[in-house]
């Protein structure tokens, strides 16, 4: 279009001379001014900026000709005409229409992003002048987009309209229809594996199921080139070396909604490994490079475990040094034989060395912080193993959402790199609060304050004041992860508790607690750290409804002349215990496992003498390589029991140490503390007539609906996690939703049944599995936790799975400051 306006203006110009009198088309002339008329958004300054002439020049035909393409490639002119009115040159323009509006409609395939950045590459942007050439081959490729995902029937067109002050929305319509329907695929030439066999392998079928909503029966090129070479590394691993596709046909029915396909092959024979050699420089590890070849002579020939063989062998090399080797295999085929020899050639290239580590996108951490992970040294040799493990103890970081890296080799320099970390921060602090309902609990509010990254020195800091229908605290802790370079760890609380354990879904006792501790973490390896602690911690018991499983520990401990006294304890605690972590990330982990063993006693001089054993596990399995779905299995067991002796009796554990279970964080489903053994009370029978009780024999038992814990507890879940619905992609490391199913107990290994075998059988028939360690209770349902600005957020609905007829409920939760 541009140079057909060109001609018509230089036919223009050739015909001056006759149409303007006094013009001298065919003679040079000297210019005394230049005009420049239909400017409305161009300047005339930047409108002259084009010309190579000015007034006073001399000018022929040639010169003006070359002026008018100069203007046209400005990109700011749809028409130029030229006009001499005797010295005087007059240019008549038509400026380009600017671009006001994009607008997109019925485009579901292609984003609006995607497509504005498609535009914007071929300079059509809000703003700027429109190009009319281009948009005819912008329709084009679009349409060629669809047909390549089998929509040949779409449709793509562009329409402008015109607005005042020459401006124009440009729209763009789309009618993208169906893909087209696979009706058949034929493969042809194979004789050792079965149409079926092939089609099992590949991601393209056709004639599915109604059901298999998930099948890929409609076409598209890329799905098919795919799966031609699946099908290739199918035979290939096979030892079906020479095996080839030797064509490809895809034939459209005329209205364009069904496609065939037909796959000639060449299967060919069988090829063994008859020598595997190593060639070139194995860089001193000739040994080792030979004991981890996995290829064996006398096998079958296998393309994967060639290709796994090129890999292991290059990751070793980077483990040393050598960031770039090359290593190729060299197959040299025995046709006659159905042989194949194999050598690798190696190529370690120079050993690299690391100039300098950056982060980009910390900007509340320090650097500092970021560096105390790093594995990987300035100035040593580079390790892409040892760099990958840099990269996930930064993943771990609790205020790390994604972090990525780039190795740069330094321009004239083959032994030095950069290794550019780039990181994306995710909130760190939270202001924590909490709205819980339950069909017996109601509702519940807690707050708190939360930093895991204090002032980015990746300190944790925790200012927490909570209070519930059951519970008050109060609690300060700090804690520097990194006390020593050497990782040695050290940290301190200081905390206040009021309790009511009858709001709280137990029996009856109020317990006011305070102490402080102090805590220290060694690692061991990277992967385990031993931590100690140490406390002092007061508890005030008042208002105690006595129940027969605490009454040897209250007669212990009661002041008989005062039987309704408060009871205070003051224990000095003593903690050890063992963490192992290999988790890929600090938050919501998708692989790897963590564990943790706990020992918790008081020291022999506290006023109670007893002992607590944790152990927490939890394990991810991702089952896609992109980990978007992963299966989580947990496991928590807990110990815990008196030791020793005071005035002749057994030291007991305290019933306010006992494990309880129940809630959001142990078994979900479930109110808060409702799982384990219920409380008994056993009353004398009176004589008729009001006379003194009969006999103990004959005593009658209450059990009640508040739970009492146990000395022992098992619980276990699995959990689904799966892509959540309807979110954009940007969000998947801020959002989980998992679908799960908890199971677990709580128990008393203390509990003497056997005492009250001698009651009546109906009253001991009330009490008869309350300490059974085998009544496990069960809940399923789905939880979707998110990490927004305000903190932590888990929404959850979970159905519990109880025995009892007429005993099953539903929970619904709702928290926000929550410790995933």
């Amino acid at each position: 279009m541009i140079m057909k306006k060109i001609a018509f203006a230089l036919l223009l110009v050739g015909a001056l001379g006759t149409s303007i009198p006094n013009a001298q088309a065919a003679s040079s002339f000297q210019v005394e001014d230049i005009e420049v008329k239909g400017l409305q958004r161009v300047a005339l300054g930047v409108a002259l900026t084009h010309l190579s002439f000015n007034v006073g020049d001399n000018l022929n035909d040639f010169r003006i000709s070359q002026s008018i393409k100069a203007l046209y490639q400005s990109g700011h002119f749809n028409d130029i005409r030229v006009y001499r009115d005797g010295n005087r040159l007059v240019y008549r323009v038509k400026e380009r229409e600017t671009i006001s509006e994009i607008l997109f409609d019925g485009n579901s395939d292609l984003k609006d992003e995607q497509l504005t950045e498609s535009l914007d590459g071929s300079n059509i942007r809000v703003g700027e002048t429109l190009d009319r050439t281009v948009i005819s081959g912008i329709e084009m490729g679009l349409e060629n987009f669809y047909h390549s995902v089998g929509k040949y029937n779409a449709k793509v067109t562009a329409k402008i309209t015109h607005l005042p002050r020459n401006r124009v929305n440009l729209e763009f319509t789309f009618v993208e229809g169906d893909s087209a329907a696979i009706k058949q695929i034929n493969i042809v030439g194979n004789e050792v594996f079965s149409d079926a066999e092939i089609m099992d392998k590949i991601e393209l079928t056709y004639d599915s199921p109604w059901w298999n909503f998930m099948a890929q029966d409609r076409y598209q090129k890329q799905t098919l080139q795919g799966d031609m070479e699946t099908i290739n590394s199918y035979y290939l691993n096979r030892g079906y070396l020479r095996f080839k596709v030797d064509s490809t046909q895809v034939s459209m029915t005329p209205n364009k909604e069904a496609v065939y396909i037909a796959l000639n092959v060449s299967e060919g024979e069988t090829y063994k490994i008859s020598e595997v050699d190593f060639v070139g420089d194995m860089a001193g590890f000739e040994n080792t490079i030979r004991a981890i070849n996995p290829l064996q002579a006398d096998e079958l020939y296998n393309g994967a475990e060639v290709t796994y063989t090129e890999e292991v062998i290059s990751k070793f090399l980077g483990r040393y040094g050598y960031a770039y080797p090359k290593v190729t295999t060299i197959p040299e085929v025995d046709d006659e034989n159905h042989t194949v020899k194999l050598s690798i050639s190696i190529d370690p290239g120079k050993r690299v060395y690391v100039n300098r580590i950056n982060f980009t996108g910390n900007h509340v951490t320090a650097d500092n912080v970021l560096r105390r992970e790093m594995r990987q040294m300035e100035g040593a040799w580079l390790s892409n193993g040892v760099v990958e493990s840099s990269k996930s103890w930064l993943m771990r970081l609790p205020y790390m959402e994604t972090v990525e890296f780039e190795t740069k080799q330094i321009e004239g320099e083959d032994d030095l790199v950069d290794i550019d970390f780039t990181v994306k921060e995710q909130p760190s602090g939270s202001f924590n609060a909490g709205i819980g309902y339950g069909s017996q609990t109601k509702l519940s509010i807690n707050a708190g304050v939360q930093q895991n990254n204090f002032l980015g020195t990746g300190n944790q800091l925790g200012f927490n004041v909570s209070k519930n229908y059951y519970q008050k605290n109060a609690t300060i802790s700090y804690t520097d992860p990194y006390f020593t370079v050497d990782a040695v760890s050290l940290g301190g609380q200081v905390y206040y508790s009021e309790y009511d354990a009858g709001n709280a879904n137990m029996v009856e006792y109020n317990n006011k607690t305070f102490g402080l501790g102090l805590n220290w973490g060694f690692p061991v390896n990277e992967y385990l750290r031993l931590n100690f602690g140490v406390g002092w911690k007061y508890n005030q018991i008042s208002q105690l409804q006595a129940y027969d499983q605490i009454q040897n520990f209250y007669d212990i401990y009661a002041d008989p002349n005062d039987p309704d006294g408060q009871l205070a304890f003051r224990t000095l605690d003593l903690n050890a215990g063992l963490s192992r972590s290999t988790l890929n990330r600090g938050t919501f982990p998708t692989a790897g496992s963590q564990q943790r063993l706990n020992a918790k006693m008081t020291s022999p001089k506290s006023d109670l003498q007893y002992f607590k054993l944790n152990y927490d596990a939890k394990f991810y399995f991702p089952l896609t390589r992109s980990q978007k779905w992963s299966v989580l299995t947990r496991l928590q067991l807990g110990y815990a029991n008196g030791y020793g002796t005071v005035d002749g009796n057994d030291q007991l554990l305290p019933f306010w140490e006992n494990f309880s279970a129940g809630g959001a964080d142990t078994l979900r489903g479930f109110e808060n503390n409702t799982v384990g053994p219920n409380a008994i009370y056993r009353r004398p029978q009176t004589l008729p007539g009001g006379g003194c009780c009969l006999g103990p024999d004959n005593d009658s038992i209450g059990v009640s609906q508040s739970s009492v814990g146990g000395n022992a507890m098992a619980l276990a879940g699995i959990e689904l996690i799966v892509p959540t619905p309807f979110l954009d992609e940007s969000y998947a490391n801020s959002v989980r939703t998992s679908i799960f199913w908890d199971a677990g107990s709580v128990w008393d290994t203390e509990f003497d049944l056997e005492s009250y075998s001698s009651l009546d059988p109906n009253e001991y028939e009330k009490i008869d599995d309350y300490s059974d360690p085998g009544r496990f209770r069960s809940s399923a349902g789905i939880s979707i936790q998110w990490l927004s600005p305000m903190g932590p957020m888990i929404f959850s609905f979970a159905k519990s799975l109880r025995e009892e007829e007429g005993d099953d409920t539903s929970f619904f939760s709702f928290n926000i400051g929550k410790t995933f």
